[in-house]
């Protein structure tokens, strides 16, 4: 069994924030968001030997980077903080035992292919531009 020191412990070593609680919300409290929120994640999950099979990151954490066109699945759902408490109650379960809402997200992300596609007309335009001048 896991106590609450090991995973305060963690957290802290994770977001070099001197302030965490057993409620903080560790996206909008501590600041670790995106990218960082997920290699914690990601870390928790193998430290504690976590099983992360019903684990939906979108309802925690945004994604990094901008969204010229649409939203991203974060921007859909409603925000679930996680809590070192959660991480706690999960790691002595031994699995991501959360209870979803029910929702509705896209299986493919429209968001990220009409970004790529703004990204590589505006790339080839400068390619044009800087060729014909």
């Amino acid at each position: 069994m896991y106590d609450l020191n090991e995973i305060l412990k963690f957290v802290t070593q994770q977001t070099s924030s001197t302030n965490v609680t057993e409620s903080s919300d560790i996206d909008n409290d501590l600041l670790c968001y995106g990218d960082d929120f997920h290699e914690l994640i990601d870390k928790y999950s193998k430290q504690f030997n976590i099983d992360m099979t019903s684990y939906l990151w979108y309802f925690h954490t945004g994604s990094e980077g901008f969204n010229l066109l649409g939203r991203s699945p974060y921007a859909k759902v409603k925000h679930i903080p996680v809590t070192p408490g959660m991480l706690l109650d999960f790691a002595n379960k031994g699995k991501w035992d959360f209870q979803y809402p029910p929702h509705t997200i896209p299986k493919k992300r429209y968001d990220v292919l009409i970004n790529i596609i703004i990204a590589l007309l505006l790339i080839a335009f400068l390619i044009y531009w800087w060729l014909v001048r």
